[in-house]
């Protein structure tokens, strides 16, 4: 049997206080992960995100699909 990719928006928070990053991935809520540079912090989130597929697959639970990317835009606002 044939393994399917998937494809997930990840998004990288910078920690000022600690350093290094910590990986949310929007459409698979509770998938979070942390690293201290940014290579690794996108390394972790791929293994993160085929655990977190391989526990839905064990459960016998659907795997979420993005069909939309979540977008981020900086703005400034005077205050």
């Amino acid at each position: 049997m044939s393994q399917r990719e998937y494809s997930y928006a990840i998004i990288l928070h910078p920690d000022e206080e600690e350093g290094g990053y910590t990986v949310t991935v929007p459409a698979l809520p509770g998938c979070v992960t942390q690293a201290e540079t940014l290579e690794e912090a996108i390394a972790m989130a791929r293994d993160a995100i085929g655990l977190y597929l391989e526990s839905l697959l064990a459960d016998g639970q659907p795997i979420p699909e993005e069909r939309e990317r979540p977008q981020a835009v900086t703005i400034r606002v005077a205050a």
